[in-house]
């Protein structure tokens, strides 16, 4: 659901919902808690989105919004110096890795969380998760790697891992040993 078509009590709930499924978890977080904290009503909520889940939807898709909208930007803020675009990202991941707060990828930890595919946070899960493959392996054939598909998906699993290292062991710099192994994968020195 998009922002502008919310009344100003369901916005601040979306972000509240937002900034709270992230710190605390989906399921710790009950719908009183929720609109205590944003100051509305259970009516407004289900109002606004129908429900729960719908409201976690909205979270989830309002972030992969945002998420693209910032690495997109990153990426042509860059230009073309510094190496391949594609080890770019790893660098624009990490700065949130140092982020106080930060506790890895939210659309991992609500697929975790969520682990019914009939969800409707799921396909917004599934769509940010595509979106970043089909990033790297664009990057990656604009780059002159060989087999893009097989390297953007290889991509995909160091960024996972390296947001899991953070949830498991706070691990800060894991997405920039990340970067060095996806350098290594697309055969430049010195990344």
């Amino acid at each position: 659901m998009e922002d502008h078509r919310l009344s100003p009590g369901g916005r601040r709930l979306l972000e509240v919902a937002t900034d709270v499924f992230y710190a605390e978890g989906i399921r710790a977080t009950g719908v009183d808690t929720l609109v205590e904290r944003a100051g509305v009503s259970k009516p407004t909520l289900y109002a606004q989105f129908g429900s729960k889940e719908n409201l976690v939807a909205a979270v989830l898709d309002r972030r992969r919004a945002a998420r693209q909208a910032a690495l997109t930007a990153y990426l042509a803020d860059r230009g073309a110096g510094g190496g391949p675009a594609v080890l770019a990202v790893f660098d624009w991941l990490a700065q949130g890795h140092g982020r106080e707060g930060f506790r890895g990828c939210a659309f991992t930890n609500a697929a975790v969380e969520l682990p019914d595919p009939g969800h409707p946070a799921r396909a917004v899960i599934s769509a940010y998760k595509s979106w970043l493959r089909r990033t790297f392996t664009t990057l990656a054939e604009q780059a002159g790697v060989a087999a893009p598909d097989v390297v953007g998906d290889a991509l995909l699993l160091l960024v996972d891992g390296a947001n899991a290292r953070v949830v498991v062991d706070d691990d800060r710099t894991a997405m920039l040993r990340a970067k060095a192994a996806a350098a290594r994968l697309i055969g430049v020195a010195d990344a």
